[in-house]
């Protein structure tokens, strides 16, 4: 990717920026028992995140169980006892704040675009990276397409129609990013340290897969 001009980094959220497995993992947890199903342990988590809450929900409730009311029962319970317990023990991973630092300072603008409940995504973003003018922050609404549906993407570059395509990178940490970026027709790069293996993301094949956020800063400004 040397010598590519990036203007606009997108990035996925849960397993990107943010390590939130556990308080997701919880607080599905506490929706399947107050729903009177059984637990999972935190580490089934990681293959059952990055589809939106309601994938998530159809995957932690047991087989045959996962009925359009079932779903919403879990949701009602999920979404209040997450906004109170989403900084319990979520924090960005080691590197990103340097790596967001780096790349702004070298003029380079930020966005989300993840599978995370709006309300929630927003929150978090503005928690840990309040200090970062982000041209927008887009997780799941009702109504809109998630990802690997490329809408999302396209959502953000509206806003900065002076960025091409060709000027923006994509980056997140699973098999549905890899897709996101591949549909969107922007390059990719997957990150090794979030919530799925090495292998998901080279079955895609991004432009770069990194194993730490000082070298996705080097792949962002093409060092």
């Amino acid at each position: 990717m040397t010598g590519i001009m990036t203007k606009l980094a997108i990035f996925d959220l849960d397993g990107t920026l943010l390590d939130t497995v556990k308080d997701l993992g919880n607080a599905t947890n506490h929706a399947l028992t107050e729903c009177g199903f059984p637990t999972h342990p935190i580490e089934a988590y990681y293959q059952m995140v990055g589809r939106g809450i309601y994938n998530l929900f159809r995957a932690a409730v047991p087989a045959g169980q996962s009925t359009e009311e079932v779903v919403q029962r879990m949701a009602s319970i999920f979404i209040p006892y997450y906004d109170a317990h989403k900084c319990d023990f979520t924090r960005p991973y080691d590197g990103i704040p340097g790596m967001l630092k780096t790349i702004t300072a070298a003029g380079v603008r930020l966005a989300v675009a993840s599978n995370k409940y709006q309300d929630g995504a927003e929150k978090l973003v503005h928690h840990f990276f309040g200090e970062y003018d982000f041209v927008r922050i887009l997780g799941q609404r009702d109504g809109q397409p998630i990802k690997p549906d490329p809408a999302i993407v396209d959502q953000v570059l509206a806003e900065v129609p002076s960025v091409t395509k060709s000027e923006t990178v994509y980056v997140g940490d699973s098999n549905v990013d890899m897709q996101t970026g591949l549909n969107a027709g922007v390059r990719t790069v997957g990150v090794s340290w979030g919530f799925r293996t090495r292998e998901e993301l080279a079955a895609y094949s991004p432009s770069a897969i990194v194993d730490t956020p000082e070298e996705l800063s080097r792949v962002i400004l093409g060092a």
